[in-house]
């Protein structure tokens, strides 16, 4: 029985899989709101080379050497490890496999988009990238990734999180990033926000609107985005691509795939490389995207056209949404605190491939307690989402005596999140 499974370096992927032409119908087009023009800013906003990815029918294309020379460097491919002592603990059956993107230099899943779209904005030539992060994870891997392309990068970190999580700031710092907590003074709309309320938490789209007019201000300077977008959830199916292969030599097939979802990105990248296989009947998987109650946008959001930030600046694109002025309360998975949903995502599920479950805050916390005590792993309070629902299927096929495969995108790890864990085990959170 294997409990570590490892690829050599040199089975990094070679080209991304882009899911668009396997949809099982056709991807909603973005389309401007009535009373404005937003799809003409986006080559002001994003290089070349992820624009055309965006659009792309292509279904592979093709990672550039330089990027893959960096994914290795950075680590991948990141190891698939079974989870024998929790299966043990929960008496199930079920097998249960979690994908390590924690091993990443950052501890999390984004630097695998972060180097690409750094790598393609250095190659228009310009100096600097703004983005928004939530819980931190995000705005790290981009400023490690700006520091390896000698680029500039400045962060708008959602308010609530930069005070909770203040070590994140000092990591982004240290790879050279600058950090502003949002709202903020720097934009005309965070102006705004806090002429509203001056203690405003922020979030996600709030932050977005930010690091969209900075970028828009400055002709040397691209905005980058961290999910949601298609070209973001390309660059992330090396996660999926890698899985098939350690699955493969487990002698495996998934029954059940698992991953917690803000923007969509980990669990699009993850589920993707999979869903074809789905679709053409060759696995019989059930794919879970698991979200917080405090903000349910799968499982009580409206599928509709939506803008991706709060005060409108992105085009409408299809998805499920809790509407883009909605602020989420201040829960410790920052980086699930969104509005909306990836629309690819949010199209599965819309089509039924995909099931949207949203769990409580403090039984992810419990679960996420459960797993380190079992795994030696802390996992980040997003990811203790995934794990969550996890738990609950393995339970289920104990009732049933299913021998089920179950596979979770470990999207990250928790050892700079530990208020959040102080704030539960002090009974703090109820």
């Amino acid at each position: 029985m294997m409990h570590k499974i490892t690829l050599p370096s040199d089975e990094v992927p070679k080209k991304w899989y882009n899911i668009n032409p396997d949809l099982p119908v056709p991807l909603p087009a973005p389309k401007n709101p009535e009373e404005g023009g937003n799809l003409e800013n986006l080559p002001k906003l994003f290089s070349k080379g992820v624009l055309e990815q965006e659009m792309s029918q292509e279904r592979w294309i093709k990672i550039p050497k330089e990027v893959r020379e960096v994914y290795k460097m950075i680590g991948r491919p990141s190891p698939l490890f079974r989870a024998k002592r929790l299966e043990e603990i929960l008496d199930t059956p079920a097998k249960i496999f979690y994908k390590r993107e924690d091993y990443s230099p950052t501890g999390s899943h984004k630097l695998n988009t972060a180097i690409a779209q750094a790598y393609y904005a250095k190659k228009d030539g310009v100096e600097r990238l703004t983005t928004e992060t939530g819980a931190g994870q995000w705005g790290t891997a981009l400023s490690l990734a700006c520091s390896m392309m000698d680029m500039d990068c400045t962060v708008y970190m959602v308010r609530v999180s930069f005070n909770q999580k203040p070590f994140r700031k000092t990591i982004m710092q240290i790879y050279d990033g600058e950090v502003i907590p949002s709202p903020s003074n720097k934009t005309e709309f965070g102006r705004k926000m806090l002429a509203e309320n001056p203690d405003h938490p922020g979030s996600l789209g709030i932050a977005i609107s930010e690091a969209m007019q900075d970028a828009l201000n400055d002709d040397n300077v691209y905005y980058t985005l961290g999910s949601v977008l298609n070209h973001v959830l390309l660059h992330q199916t090396v996660i999926g691509l890698e899985t098939k292969k350690q699955l493969e030599i487990a002698g495996e097939t998934p029954d059940v795939m698992i991953g917690c979802v803000g923007g969509g990105s980990n669990f699009g990248g993850a589920i993707f490389p999979f869903i074809k296989d789905q679709i053409d009947g060759k696995i019989d998987c059930k794919f879970i995207a698991a979200e917080p109650h405090s903000c349910p946008t799968l499982t009580k959001g409206e599928y509709c056209y939506d803008f991706g930030d709060t005060a409108g600046m992105t085009p409408l694109m299809k998805m499920y949404t809790l509407g883009h002025d909605f602020v989420p309360p201040s829960v410790h998975a920052g980086g699930l605190r969104y509005h909306g949903m990836a629309p690819q995502v949010a199209l599965l599920v819309h089509e039924g491939l995909v099931e949207g479950r949203s769990v409580h805050q403090k039984h992810t916390f419990q679960s996420g307690l459960d797993f380190a005590k079992a795994e030696g792993v802390v996992p980040a309070p997003e990811t203790t989402h995934a794990l969550k629902v996890a738990m609950d299927e393995a339970r289920e096929c104990k009732k049933t005596g299913e021998e089920k495969t179950i596979v979770v995108s470990f999207s990250g790890h928790g050892m700079l999140d530990l208020q959040g864990y102080d704030d539960y085990i002090n009974g703090k959170i109820v």
